[in-house]
């Protein structure tokens, strides 16, 4: 058997979801390619993440009604935005919604004064796993121990109107509203999803098997 026959037989679903996602882009959905590992290990470099764009707003051409809102970030939800204070598109976690007040204390969140559940799943001695609950829905978060610890508190703050908090879940290798600020609402442009695929780029870009159309949201 040939090599183009034996990687159509062991990637044809892969091979037909690329070519249906590349028609696919539009003002429904599209994908974003993550370079860096800020929402690890939720996300990792090299995953191809579904957004859907209608999830907050839709566009509607050809009207004077050029965008409808379709319903509001939820507290977890992941968003892709278009950051102008860090002038390129990020994908982060919410956090805070307008009118909370968030704190972090030793890398536990705190919203309107109550504590997320946080539970340490494993750690070694250089890297800390952890599971976090928010709005019911748990998710890990990683944090390096031997990262600066900068952002590992900061004090209560209230999240402006139309505006929202977000943070990486890799808590010390994260740029986000620690540093660039709130995020405004105008600057979202969906809700990340699913990965799609994703290439291993310490692999000779191999595809990873097991990461083919996972859930975001699945713990």
């Amino acid at each position: 058997m040939s090599k183009l026959k034996t990687f159509w037989k062991n990637n044809r679903q892969l091979v037909v979801f690329i070519v249906l996602m590349s028609v696919f882009r539009s003002a429904v959905a599209d994908w974003y390619t993550v370079p860096t590992g800020s929402m690890q290990p939720t996300i990792k470099e090299g995953d191809r993440i579904v957004v859907n764009k209608m999830a907050y707003d839709l566009r509607v051409p050809f009207s004077q009604i050029s965008l409808i809102n379709m319903g509001e970030p939820e507290r977890g939800e992941i968003v892709v935005f278009e950051s102008d204070a860090a002038q390129n598109r990020l994908i982060k976690r919410v956090i805070g919604l307008p009118g909370d007040k968030v704190n972090l204390k030793n890398e536990v969140l705190f919203i309107n004064g109550e504590q997320l559940n946080y539970a340490v799943t494993t750690q070694n001695n250089n890297e800390l796993f952890a599971n976090e609950t928010i709005n019911g829905l748990t998710h890990k978060i990683r944090i390096e121990k031997n990262g600066s610890d900068q952002f590992s508190n900061f004090a209560t703050t209230i999240v402006p109107e139309d505006h929202y908090l977000v943070m990486g879940d890799n808590r010390r290798n994260s740029a986000d509203s620690r540093v660039y600020g709130f995020v405004p609402r105008s600057e979202l442009k969906g809700k990340a999803t699913t990965v799609a695929f994703s290439l291993n780029y310490d692999d000779y870009y191999i595809p990873r098997s097991n990461r083919f159309l996972t859930d975001l949201y699945s713990e």
